[in-house]
């Protein structure tokens, strides 16, 4: 076998990130007044106390865009200097186009190109990867990686099941070029279809178009298989986490925060334990925004670096799991 040619490649960080949080607040003792539900079941399971609601006058789109001009005016970036545009997303504007492009239009970033991702929670760590890359080999300098979800949008408010877990929010990230030894040190991405029917929005693709019939009907909203779910992410949440270090050439006892998905903090909570930190090195939010799918990850991120948790140096862990499914995990020198 003819060995690969080594091609040395740009170090590339997060130089900026930004968030946008919608007004409205829906908090448990709302939610007990539309299901059978209370704050303590919710809180005691999922560790959730309430989430923000997208405006009727809204969509992903706007959210994306507040998100993105916070992030390049934290990067001290323009849009005109943006090379590629990436939106994390299952709650696109439409089916197309695509949500990266009209965000393009909104921003005015001329030289972008764009395009969406989606990889459910997963696709922020999905994002930074594909946009690190068109920057690593030199084609790219200035790439904006959004993750946004209007997931409001498609949830069943009489299932008390899954209508008690979800947000809508929207978190962005400017990535460039960095000095060598920081930024992104490695990434580890992985997917399982055949546990594809365990979180998914059955109604309104190619095979099954939304009809008069099923419009109103369950299927019209996200499912998820809650028991298998939690499972799943209870597992590889930690296993994504330690593949990525190891990728890095980096120990547990190296890691300085971890930026777990927020969606659940008994799942955040065994994240943390397969990688030996104590709470105090993990980011918690999901009491504040439940989950948020895409943004999850990004919005974290940017609370984190807001309050100070997070310095030039430090070595971070984001990591996530989704619909797909599919899982991801970054390991990064902060470089700002």
């Amino acid at each position: 076998m003819i060995p690969l040619p080594v091609v040395k490649t740009v170090p590339v960080g997060i130089i900026g990130t930004g968030v946008y949080l919608p007004e409205k607040v829906l908090t448990n003792a709302d939610l007990e007044k539309m299901v059978d539900t209370s704050d303590e079941w919710i809180t005691t399971r999922t560790g959730i106390q309430e989430r923000r609601i997208i405006g009727d006058n809204m969509a992903t789109s706007d959210m994306a865009c507040a998100a993105a001009r916070m992030a390049l005016k934290n990067a001290g970036v323009s849009p005109r200097e943006i090379d590629l545009i990436l939106v994390a997303t299952v709650t696109p504007d439409m089916m197309f186009p695509a949500t990266a492009c009209l965000v393009q239009a909104q921003l005015k970033a001329l030289h972008a190109a764009a395009f969406d991702i989606s990889a459910g929670c997963s696709g922020f760590v999905y994002g930074l990867e594909i946009g690190s890359q068109f920057i690593k080999t030199g084609n790219y300098r200035t790439v904006l990686v959004i993750g946004a979800e209007s997931l409001s949008r498609i949830t069943n408010w009489h299932d008390r099941n899954t209508c008690v877990l979800f947000g809508d929010a929207a978190g962005a990230a400017v990535l460039k070029p960095v000095e060598e030894g920081f930024g992104i040190l490695s990434v580890e991405l992985g997917a399982d279809g055949s546990g594809g029917d365990l979180l998914k929005l059955a109604v309104g693709g190619a095979r099954t178009p939304i009809t008069e019939e099923n419009c109103h009907s369950p299927d019209r909203y996200l499912y998820m298989a809650g028991r298998e779910v939690f499972k799943f992410a209870v597992k590889i949440m930690g296993e994504c986490a330690l593949k990525a270090l190891e990728i890095a050439g980096l120990d547990r006892k190296d890691v300085d925060y971890l930026i777990p998905h927020q969606a659940n903090i008994r799942i955040i909570e065994a994240a943390a334990r397969r990688l030996e930190l104590p709470m105090e090195k993990v980011f918690v939010n999901v009491q504040k925004y439940g989950n948020t799918s895409a943004a999850s990850i990004p919005v974290a991120l940017h609370e984190a670096v807001v309050e100070g948790k997070i310095k030039k140096g430090d070595k971070i862990v984001l990591v996530g799991f989704g619909a797909g499914l599919t899982w991801g995990a970054s390991v990064i020198k902060w470089a700002v």
